[in-house]
C-alpha cells in the first residue's frame, strides 16, 4: 500500500524538476523580459494551475530554479589553505555567474528586484546571505586554524570578498577572471594574516 502513494509524490518530484530546468532553458533562450508562465506551462507540457500552485509568481518559479541548479556551488572545500579554498570557490562562482542559463538570468532579477523590496529581501535571504555565510564560516575555520589574526572580525571581510565578485558580474562590464580573483585574494591575505 504504500508504493502506490509514493508514485505520485515522486511523479510530482519529476515534474517539478522539470518545470525547473524548463525555466531556466527558456529564460536562456527569451530572457528574463521574454519570459512568462504561459510559455514555461506549454513547454513543460502542463497548465498554467500546476505551475501557480508550486509558485506564487514568475520570480518565485525562476529563484527556485537558480537554487535547484546553483546550491551545491555555494560549498567551499577546506582543505588547510584558506587561499586555495576561496580561489577555488570564486572561480566556480564567477564562471557560474557569468554563463547561462544562471547569469543572465541572475542578474535580470536582480534588476526586478530593485523595485520589489519582497523580491529584493528573498534574494538576499536566499542567495547573498547564504554566500556569506558560507564565506564566513570558511574565513572563521581558518582563523580558528591560526592561518588568519585571531581576535579580529570577519563578518565585513566576508561581506567585501563577496560584494567584491557580485559587483564585477552583476554591475560591471569587467570579467571575473583569475587575475581579478588573486588580486582580492591577495589584498585579503596581506589584511588578514596571521603574522605569529
Amino acid at each position: 500500500m504504500t508504493e502506490p502513494a509514493a508514485a505520485p509524490r515522486r511523479r510530482g518530484a519529476v515534474r517539478t524538476e522539470e518545470i525547473l530546468q524548463v525555466t531556466l532553458d527558456l529564460a536562456a533562450e527569451v530572457g528574463y523580459a521574454g519570459l512568462n508562465v504561459k510559455a514555461i506551462a506549454q513547454r513543460a507540457g502542463v497548465g498554467k494551475h500546476t505551475i501557480y500552485r508550486r509558485w506564487t509568481s514568475l520570480p518565485a518559479l525562476l529563484l527556485d530554479a537558480l537554487s535547484h541548479v546553483w546550491v551545491s556551488d555555494l560549498d567551499y572545500r577546506s582543505t588547510g589553505d584558506v587561499r586555495s579554498d576561496l580561489r577555488e570557490q570564486f572561480i566556480r562562482s564567477s564562471g557560474v555567474l557569468s554563463t547561462p542559463p544562471i547569469g543572465p538570468v541572475y542578474r535580470a532579477l536582480i534588476a526586478e528586484a530593485q523595485a520589489d523590496p519582497a523580491l529584493r529581501a528573498t534574494i538576499h535571504e536566499r542567495f547573498l546571505a547564504s554566500v556569506e555565510d558560507s564565506t564566513l564560516r570558511r574565513i572563521t575555520l581558518a582563523q580558528h586554524a591560526g592561518e588568519l589574526t585571531a581576535g579580529v572580525d570577519l563578518t565585513f571581510a566576508a561581506e567585501v570578498l563577496c560584494g567584491a565578485l557580485y559587483y564585477r558580474a552583476l554591475v560591471s562590464d569587467r570579467p571575473i577572471d583569475e587575475a581579478a580573483v588573486d588580486g582580492l585574494l591577495d589584498m585579503f591575505i596581506a589584511a588578514y594574516i596571521s603574522r605569529d
